[in-house]
């Protein structure tokens, strides 16, 4: 368990293949990747830059990096934090 100098930033990585490159709708949801959830930035960082070179040769396919801590505690004066 994550205490007050250690906290948890949980991020999500997960991406998919955009109908078009001018909007933010995904193809087939059932396709999405869900590459995983990680414990702060830095890591998820590490997941998103991996598996957005191996997709590098179709342009339709974005990956992305969702701040979870962001929406589990909206409060939380970290949330400025990456």
């Amino acid at each position: 368990m994550a205490d007050g100098n250690n906290k948890q930033l949980l991020h999500l990585v997960f991406g998919g293949e955009l109908e078009s490159l001018k909007s933010m709708n995904f193809r087939d949801l059932d396709a999405l990747d869900i590459v995983g959830i990680y414990p702060n930035y830095a890591s998820a960082h590490e997941a998103w830059k991996s598996k957005a070179q191996m997709t590098v040769d179709n342009a339709h396919m974005r990956y992305f990096i969702v701040h979870m801590h962001r929406m589990l505690d909206p409060a939380d004066e970290s949330k400025t934090a990456s």
